[in-house]
């Protein structure tokens, strides 16, 4: 690569924008030179805009404190100065389909890290170890769209990254049915405990719409693309519960599984320790060189103790072991805001340069 490629980050004040902004410090490919969010930051430097809700555990890079924010919804203005964007805005769902299309049709490919393209049927949703051949879809969106190099691909929900990978690592096994809980982190919804003290020592049993996500996004990720549009899978049937626990970072999942082909454990770990994707062959910079750890040990995965495996990259697993209902059961835990959000989409915006469907304009 000649030069960096210039990056975008709209709704970059917000707490996945800011995590986009710490991912991205000294990133071989890529390089924040724009930062947008709503008309209120417009004109500060990010410094000032952001002001004492930076919410990172690593300081505010140096690189972005005196970039002016831009209005995210300047389009074109934003657009003239980047290559690509990476999308965290806080919008209703049609404003956030509406703006991103606007981004795309300026020639510029979006990223997104938001839920409100995840079932637009051109729209590829992605992890990259699993389904990258979905970033196909890309030329029947471009057709739709009327455009040359400008497009829309986001990454799937939070709260499936414990679990979904380890399915998929077993799909020669024919999984039938799954069960899943999931305990989330309150980063997933923008806080820290400063700002949601009600959730010191408490759990609420809701996150709305989380469970359908939960249920429904590993089966489009598990499809087919068939006639310019991604065809959902039609097993295995997940039913899911979500609960916020009070957790900053981390999302852990309970997982009941039933197989046609009923394998060993040894089997299992095998496939699990050994499961590689395409970003682990093409060594993409945010890639994870071992995706998916075993953990022996009873009481692991741990937060505080594994949340940060790869980067955050990475998917912790333990307690395997045999069920008197379903066949296995096991534990998984993720980053929710490094492999489930930001981390996640930056990884899909490495494949798509190593594609070549991103590069400089």
């Amino acid at each position: 690569m000649e030069r960096k490629l210039r990056v975008g980050i709209l709704g970059a004040t917000g707490m996945v924008g800011q995590r986009f902004i710490s991912l991205l410090e000294n990133h071989p490919w890529f390089e924040v030179v724009t930062v947008a969010a709503s008309p209120r930051s417009e004109g500060k430097t990010y410094e000032e805009a952001v002001g004492d809700r930076w919410k990172m555990q690593t300081p505010m890079p140096e690189s972005v404190k005196s970039l002016v924010v831009m209005n995210v919804n300047e389009v074109e203005k934003v657009a003239a100065g980047v290559d690509f964007v990476f999308s965290a805005v806080d919008m209703s769902k049609e404003e956030i389909k509406a703006i991103e299309e606007a981004y795309a049709k300026t020639e510029t490919p979006v990223v997104s890290n938001n839920s409100a393209h995840r079932w637009t049927k051109d729209v590829p949703m992605v992890i990259p170890e699993i389904n990258p051949e979905h970033f196909e879809i890309i030329e029947a969106q471009k057709a739709r769209l009327g455009t040359e190099r400008g497009f829309v691909a986001v990454k799937p929900n939070c709260s499936i990254q414990s679990y979904a990978p380890v399915l998929n690592a077993w799909k020669e096994f024919e999984p039938t049915e799954v069960v899943a809980t999931t305990y989330q982190a309150i980063s997933g919804a923008g806080k820290t405990f400063a700002e949601w003290p009600e959730m010191v020592e408490n759990i609420i049993p809701f996150i709305g719409g989380e469970e359908e996500k939960s249920e429904q996004e590993p089966l489009r990720i598990w499809g087919q693309i068939k006639d310019g549009e991604i065809v959902k899978a039609s097993s295995p049937v997940i039913t899911t519960q979500c609960i916020r626990v009070p957790v900053l970072d981390g999302h852990t999942a309970a997982v009941f599984v039933k197989f046609a082909k009923k394998p060993t454990k040894e089997q299992l770990i095998e496939k699990l320790v050994t499961f590689r994707g395409l970003p682990q062959e093409l060594e993409l910079p945010s890639a994870p060189k071992q995706f998916i750890q075993y953990l022996e040990e009873d009481n692991r995965p741990q937060v505080k103790l594994d949340v940060d495996f790869e980067k955050g990259m990475g998917i912790s697993v333990g307690r395997l072991r045999e069920d008197t209902v379903y066949d296995y059961k096991f534990v998984g835990l993720s980053h929710n805001t490094v492999r489930g959000a930001a981390g996640g989409a930056v990884l899909c915006a490495e494949t798509l340069t190593a594609k070549g469907y991103i590069k400089a304009k």
